[in-house]
């Protein structure tokens, strides 16, 4: 019967997949990446491991012969409905004797697969147990060295500055990264990285680089299904009591609402807050796993010495930034000592899955916030803990799942959602939260607006529709509110967000995508300088058109359109255009390939503003703010020294129509040019 089948769709449908599987599967990951930028209040995310993971697929694609759940969770790509259907497949049928025969699974289609095809295979060769010896003598090692900079003398540089303070450190953005790695079993490595404006072997940097990081990761010892040393990440339930990897929220992938992640994560990324430092250890068997883990680490804190003596000394606030330039950044540096404890059981009964989570916190010095109105439910004290449940149940085309925690004072926290497959050609999702205004967990990241859980209430409906293989529509509206006060926001108030997007793929030369979002926001506003501001939801709509074309196996041609209103009818009017076009170029078989865009922008000010993803080095990506009137161009061009070692290069440069001064502060700019040099090596051995 399986053969049959085989042939009817190796027959009826192989010329349609030889015609899709070769389409870069890039664009859903760019969308992603730019609303996380806009949602995290213009901060690009450090965290590259999600593609370091890809681009260890591509040269060692995952055997869907042998996978494993969490093997597809770390595609990041698959919905819990799609990867449940993808197992019971396998487990009906037995091992694919081809890639194509993954569009016959149940919820899959062309888009599904051209997704997933570069990271994947299919081999009969059973997985052995590979032995200690192996996996240290047969992994990849990889050397990389990168360094960026801005080539424009900012304010802090300059040594005819006024400012009281000044960046005494050279203005190259460093970073070196050794890591060995053994398929998914083995992996360890050490990391260096400064920052444009830190000293370097010198001052407040005697050893050098500003931070470093070491990490050892093991998976499949016997009963030890994995054990983290030294750095590491822990990713929980839904986010409500710890995930500090990289999570995406609303986006124009209306059904991955689904956090989805291994517990324990190693950490080789260069952003210096969001990790532990310590040891990690899953234990399992059969259908159990219990995780145990320890952290004990420096942070950085704003110190309060109280001269009165009247209280002991404080922190008013967690720096996040990662930066120790200035006198003041380099002071915070390593304030706080954070110890930090807790775990997770969770077992699985054929579909039900079942987990508890607990997280501690000890500081060494009290946290007190400012004494502002919006800060009355504010983490305070020197010691934090959280406590959940998360759950989730698959019967048929349905899955349910969510997190129910509290914290050490009895506050409460919800998420819960639904996937539902109504039709072979549609999918929904529900999600609803209820989050206290007193509810405060640190570094943790649930699918909400707010960066962090805490004082929303919301419902999120999404589907996606696939009237036939070369069409996707996907349209999301999220309704929510803040019962409390917010930093900005002086009184309770409502939000709402609303997206559609459809995208047309008719063959493997083209791709065209339309997506209309609108969504109003409320902030304080008094144009009229009143004593009491008033809360106002202020309406952003923005509207974007992308075409790509591929003129040949190796060239591809790329044009993208958007519009943004903001406050359309209102005092505060702002309006925003923006156009720019790729030209992308990577012959097959050459050691040599690169990408050029031009693009034009015109804003009425910082509310009309664009988030658009930029191709980078390998491991890298930008995505800057950009608003007011220019041109901005960019070149990336990489080329393979010989098989071991490979260079690349960027340059990207913004020219501002009409301004004499680019920036603010200390990295203030004279002109009306900011130019961007990269230059990134990378041997492997």
């Amino acid at each position: 019967m399986k053969h049959l089948l085989m042939i009817w769709i190796l027959v009826f449908t192989g010329a349609r997949l030889c015609a899709q599987v070769n389409v870069p599967a890039s664009t859903a990951t760019e969308q992603k990446l730019e609303s996380n930028t806009e949602s995290n209040a213009d901060l690009e995310t450090e965290d590259d491991a999600w593609l370091q993971q890809l681009h260890h697929f591509i040269k060692d694609p995952l055997n869907l012969n042998t996978a494993v759940e969490q093997d597809l969770v770390q595609l990041q790509i698959l919905t819990p409905l799609q990867a449940g259907n993808f197992f019971s497949y396998r487990k009906i049928f037995g091992p694919f004797l081809s890639i194509y025969e993954l569009q016959a699974i149940p919820g899959w289609n062309l888009q599904t697969l051209q997704k997933i095809r570069p990271f994947v295979c299919v081999s009969t060769q059973q997985q052995l147990v590979e032995s200690v010896k192996a996996r240290l003598k047969n992994g990849e090692h990889s050397l990389l060295f990168r360094s960026s900079q801005v080539l424009e003398k900012a304010k802090g540089y300059r040594q005819d500055t006024s400012a009281a303070s000044h960046y005494p450190g050279s203005p190259q953005k460093i970073l070196l990264r050794y890591q060995y790695r053994y398929k998914g079993l083995l992996q360890y490595g050490v990391l260096g990285e400064k920052d444009p404006g830190e000293q370097f072997f010198k001052g407040k940097q005697k050893i050098g680089f500003d931070f470093y990081s070491a990490h050892v990761f093991l998976r499949d010892i016997g009963i030890i299904r994995a054990l983290a040393l030294g750095d590491f990440t822990v990713n929980m339930g839904q986010g409500l009591v710890q995930w500090q990897g990289l999570a995406f929220k609303k986006n124009s992938e209306a059904l991955h609402i689904k956090r989805e992640s291994a517990i324990l994560r190693p950490y080789h990324s260069s952003g210096e807050i969001n990790f532990h430092r310590g040891i990690g250890v899953t234990l399992g068997k059969n259908n159990w796993e219990a995780t145990f883990f320890t952290s004990l680490k420096k942070t950085d804190a704003n110190l309060v010495i109280d001269t009165t003596q009247a209280v002991s000394n404080f922190v008013s606030s967690l720096q996040s930034s990662g930066y120790h330039r200035t006198k003041l950044e380099t002071d915070d540096k390593g304030i706080q000592r954070q110890c930090v404890f807790g775990g997770n059981f969770n077992i699985r009964l054929k579909h039900l899955h079942l987990g508890l989570n607990a997280i501690h916190y000890q500081f060494k010095l009290p946290l007190v916030k400012a004494d502002y109105p919006y800060n009355k439910y504010a983490l305070s004290g020197k010691s934090f803990s959280n406590y959940s449940i998360d759950y989730s149940y698959t019967f048929k085309n349905f899955h349910f799942f969510g997190e129910a925690a509290t914290d050490a004072h009895f506050n409460r926290a919800l998420v819960s959602g639904v996937l539902l497959s109504v039709a072979a050609e549609a999918d929904i999702s529900l999600l609803y939260r209820n989050i206290s205004s007193a509810y405060q967990a640190l570094q943790a990241d649930a699918f909400t607006e707010s960066a962090g859980p805490g004082n929303e209430k919301g419902i999120y409906a999404g589907m996606e529709i696939r009237p036939n293989d070369y069409w996707t529509i996907d349209a999301y509206v999220d309704l929510y509110k803040f019962p409390w006060l917010r930093y900005r926001i002086d009184a309770p108030a409502n939000g709402a967000d609303y997206l559609v997007q459809a995208t047309y793929r008719p063959n493997k030369q083209l791709e065209i995508y339309s997506r209309f979002h609108s969504r109003s926001k409320p902030v304080n506003t008094n144009p009229d300088q009143s004593v009491f501001p008033a809360v106002e939801a202020l309406l952003r709509q923005d509207w974007c058109i992308q075409l790509s074309f591929k003129l040949s196996p190796g060239l591809v041609l790329r044009n993208r359109t958007g519009l943004v209103w903001f406050d359309k009818k209102g005092r505060q009017a702002e309006q925003g255009f923006l156009a720019n076009a790729d030209i992308m170029y990577n012959p097959p078989f050459k050691r040599y390939s690169g990408n050029l865009r031009i693009a034009y922008f015109e804003t009425g000010g910082y509310n009309s503003r664009f988030y658009v993803y930029e191709n980078d080095v390998l491991y890298n990506f930008s995505i800057p703010v950009t608003y007011d009137k220019g041109v901005r161009y960019y070149l990336n061009f990489n080329y393979d020294i010989n098989k071991k070692l490979t260079i690349w290069a960027r340059w990207a440069q913004t020219i501002f129509k009409g301004k004499s001064l680019i920036g603010s502060g200390l990295d203030e700019i004279r002109g009306n040019k900011k130019t961007e040099f990269t230059v990134q090596f990378m041997h492997t051995f």
